[in-house]
């Protein structure tokens, strides 16, 4: 998925991989992450994740305390342009509407802009801001 999207520093891939499973362990026993798969023949071809995190009441929804962030969205090459990836975010967005919550934010690739917007997500302002070295 990173590849994909342009990260090709396999030595920063290989401690994100190191460290995904720990990480993920923790917030699916903690029911803050939720995640669904596309699995043809018996093999996983598609996949996506619901982050659900602590919110400050905000203008946009000022009556709930959480937001949900779709991450790990990746539909392999051979199977893209199906509705795999379509199916996988109606998934999630029922689930965050289960759980009342209004808000749910993404990062989008190019590749997968025009998905997300066919959805009804919209370009926002935020901003990113990154250390210039690794904190210790």
């Amino acid at each position: 998925m990173f590849m994909d999207a342009g990260h090709d520093d396999s030595s920063v891939l290989d401690v994100v991989s190191e460290r995904f499973e720990p990480w993920v362990k923790e917030r699916i026993l903690q029911d803050r992450y939720l995640g669904w798969l596309a699995v043809i023949d018996g093999r996983v071809v598609a996949g996506l994740g619901l982050l659900l995190l602590d919110w400050p009441p905000h203008p946009l929804d000022p009556g709930q305390s959480l937001r949900a962030y779709l991450l790990n969205m990746y539909v392999e090459p051979g199977h893209r342009r199906q509705g795999l990836g379509g199916r996988l975010m109606d998934r999630a967005l029922d689930e965050a509407r289960r759980r009342k919550i209004r808000v749910t934010a993404l990062h989008a690739t190019d590749a997968g802009r025009s998905l997300y917007e066919s959805k009804g997500f919209k370009a926002t302002n935020e901003m990113f801001y990154l250390e210039p070295e690794p904190i210790s």
